[in-house]
């Protein structure tokens, strides 16, 4: 019996200090500038400082209490809709660095196709890499500069000999003129001697 007694009048004095404080709201000062200016953790911790606590229950200016809710709500609606342009931002950056993505394969893609068309070059119809293929001419070039100085040095050799031959064939040539006059010459010699033998023995 005596602690529902004790129990009623703590009640009886809280809600008395609750009707005191409300009562007392229309003779106070209007809100702290921290209510207008200041964060909503600056807003709640006034008013943890400014309140005081009694049987579990925090008496409140109810001014206080719903500028406080109102400032709340209003920044949570603020940083969801934050939120969801960031969401819509990153959706928008994540698409677009998808396509650039694409287009970097693209055109990685057509760079090394760029890089080899250079690199190669097309020998019936068939793709050879330009290195192998300068190695092929280089070499082909090579062979017949070798075959060229060797028909140079065999061509400078036949002519020589041409050469040695047509002038010891002119020196033989001379020779058998000079040899056939002289034998003409002795022979014409030697058929005058015979023919004044002749005219001698027919004269005596």
């Amino acid at each position: 019996m005596g602690r529902i007694v004790l129990t009623g009048i703590k009640n009886a004095t809280f809600f008395f200090a609750l009707f005191l404080v409300t009562t007392s709201v229309s003779g106070q000062s209007a809100l702290p500038d921290v209510f207008t200016e200041g964060s909503v953790k600056e807003q709640m911790n006034y008013v943890q400082e400014k309140t005081r606590i009694y049987e579990d229950f925090r008496a409140i200016r109810e001014d206080m209490f719903q500028k406080v809710k109102r400032n709340a709500v209003d920044s949570i609606d603020a940083a969801r809709k934050e939120i969801g342009n960031l969401i819509s931002e990153r959706q928008d950056r994540d698409a677009l660095i998808d396509s650039l993505n694409s287009a970097i394969g693209n055109v990685r893609s057509d760079l090394e196709g760029m890089i080899r068309t250079k690199n190669s070059i097309a020998v019936l119809g068939m793709e050879v890499n330009k290195k192998v293929y300068n190695s092929i001419l280089w070499t082909i070039v090579a062979a017949l500069a070798g075959i060229l100085a060797v028909g140079f040095l065999a061509y400078k050799r036949n002519y020589s000999l041409t050469v040695n031959t047509k002038k010891e064939c002119e020196e033989l040539k001379k020779e058998f003129e000079a040899y056939r006059k002289a034998a003409r010459e002795a022979r014409e010699k030697m058929s005058m001697a015979h023919f004044n033998e002749m005219k001698k023995l027919r004269g005596a």
